[in-house]
């Protein structure tokens, strides 16, 4: 499970906000994506969520990266931090997001590592998972659903997203992402990070990918997910509501499902220390079994 020869002393140093970050930029056939490497042990993969790229990630990736070699990636959409060209295509369905975090494990490398996928990320990793079931080693998801329901707040914002130009530091607009949390968020940086983050993705490109979730659906395709899996689940989650997601882990043979009170859709920021002891305690019980 170690990196790859060719990408041992390849990566790059990129500023994000105060800190610095190891970071690769990676040519795939239909175009660039990041990649943050941090830490050292078994290999995690981290696939973000619908905006804000690895950079929204990052808290929970530099928490796991006390444990595990942990590669945050982007997706195809996203503004690459090292000032490339954009992706040369856009994305017609999530299969080709999955397609791409496949390709990445392929070039860094790694041996079947656990992908660990949030929201939007968190139905790349599923599809990854029933598609190439022997590309990886374990799958955890943090609120994502097996197929995504349509309401009419996701269609408004698609359609918000996708007609009309909105600023960034509109206090009414960004008072929507405090749906993200479950409860009302006290201001602070915490709320500053989100909004500065998710704003750094293009509104077309969430307009987009709201749209390819609403085609998602890996529902009848679930017995073929083999590796150890964890759902987890924030208990104010209103964005995906802890029973979907509870549904989600006993439609995958053998998924352990885990329930974080108090948290929303962004536990992996909120609550980050209980994601991180769910992850650690859920990989331990999988090598213990198969030492045995």
């Amino acid at each position: 499970m170690r990196l790859a020869a060719k990408w041992q002393a390849s990566w790059t140093i990129v500023s994000s906000g105060a800190e610095s970050e190891r970071v690769e930029p990676v040519r795939l056939e239909r175009g660039w994506i990041d990649v943050v490497r941090l830490g050292q042990g078994d290999p995690i993969v981290l696939v973000p969520g619908l905006a804000g790229s690895w950079k929204l990630v990052l808290p929970l990736a530099k928490r796991l990266a006390r444990d595990f070699e942990v590669f945050a990636i982007g997706l195809r959409g996203d503004r690459s931090s090292w000032g490339g060209d954009g992706p040369a295509r856009s994305i017609s369905d999530i299969s080709e997001h999955a397609d791409d975090v496949a390709r990445v494990i392929e070039l860094l490398g790694l041996e079947c590592p656990t992908v660990f996928g949030v929201s939007f990320g968190g139905a790349v990793a599923l599809e990854m998972a029933v598609a190439y079931p022997h590309r990886l080693g374990g799958l955890i998801v943090h609120g994502a659903e097996a197929r995504f329901r349509t309401t009419l707040g996701s269609t408004i914002a698609r359609q918000v997203l996708d007609r009309f130009p909105l600023p960034t530091d509109n206090s009414f607009v960004n008072q929507f992402f405090h749906l993200l949390y479950g409860v009302k968020p006290k201001p602070g940086p915490l709320v500053d990070f989100v909004v500065d983050r998710i704003w750094e993705t293009d509104q077309s490109v969430m307009a987009r990918r709201l749209a390819l979730l609403e085609a998602f659906d890996v529902s009848d395709r679930l017995w073929r997910i083999e590796v150890p899996t964890l759902v987890l689940a924030g208990l104010r989650d209103i964005i995906v509501p802890a029973s979907r997601q509870r549904a989600l882990a006993q439609g995958i043979l053998g998924a352990q499902f885990e329930v974080i009170e108090n948290a929303g859709h962004i536990g992996f920021l909120t609550h980050t220390a209980d994601v991180v002891r769910n992850v650690r305690r859920h990989l331990r019980r999988v090598n213990a079994a198969f030492q045995h």
